[in-house]
């Protein structure tokens, strides 16, 4: 028999909030129900600029984002919510399939995607994923982990390379915590999916690469590399000394 997932809550036991944004209404019906039946509060929009609005006023723990909507797309509601300081976990839905358009929400700041048509209970897998991500870390003795001049707080979430701060998105943020938490490891793509996202890609390893490109833009950029490809094997992360 299966196990129930674990009811997910805010840190005061109140309920999670996602906004659902698409102007397709039987899927935002959909959805909605589906995510109330986790015992999450939702709200919905139907178009980019409702969207941003109901953002303001709900507070949302999660978004739901189509990309493409008649009014304002995905892409430019998330670029506002990030300009104006919020750092909403997002999980896009997008009818295209191609890597450029996967390549684009994710490089818009983006955490996760889903492509059209898609089951419900994938959609809420992902959120769970993303919000658990997001969430506080379980206590630790030390909640600094460092390698070389890399610092990363599991309580505040706040990463240094240095003296520069740095910032990750939530999914950025816990695929450098587990290379850091297995620092001189040689983890597989399959490993990092397992771990990270928490939810069979059906092999779509592809996303990890992708990650790691943001992270080494982030991290190494200007700097001496701190995470390395071990061909034909995955990744790892290590200081030179």
């Amino acid at each position: 028999m299966t196990m129930p997932a674990p009811l997910l809550q805010r840190p005061d036991g109140s309920p999670l909030r996602v906004l659902v944004v698409d102007d397709e209404q039987m899927l935002t019906d959909l959805l909605s129900m589906a995510l109330r039946m986790e015992g999450w509060e939702v709200r919905t929009a139907a178009s980019g600029f409702d969207a941003l609005t109901a953002a303001r006023e709900f507070a949302p723990d999660a978004m739901v984002l189509d990309i493409m909507m008649p009014d304002l797309d995905g892409m430019a509601v998330l670029q506002r919510l990030r300009q104006g300081g919020d750092d909403v976990p997002v999980l896009f839905l997008t009818a295209k399939d191609s890597v450029s358009d996967r390549v684009a929400g994710l490089t818009a700041g983006g955490d996760d995607y889903v492509t059209k048509p898609f089951s419900l209970e994938e959609v809420v897998a992902r959120l769970r994923g993303l919000m658990r991500r997001a969430g506080a870390s379980a206590g630790a003795a030390d909640p600094i982990l460092r390698v070389g001049d890399l610092t990363l707080n599991e309580d505040s979430h706040e990463v240094f390379r240095g003296d520069d701060e740095i910032e990750l998105t939530a999914t950025e943020f816990e695929l450098l915590r587990y290379l850091m938490r297995n620092q001189r490891r040689v983890l597989s793509k399959a490993q990092i999916l397992d771990r990270v996202w928490n939810y069979d890609f059906g092999g779509r390893s592809s996303v990890v690469e992708l990650y790691i490109s943001y992270l080494r833009k982030k991290i190494d950029a200007g700097k001496e590399p701190l995470i390395h490809t071990v061909r034909g094997v995955g990744y790892m992360i290590k200081a030179s000394q």
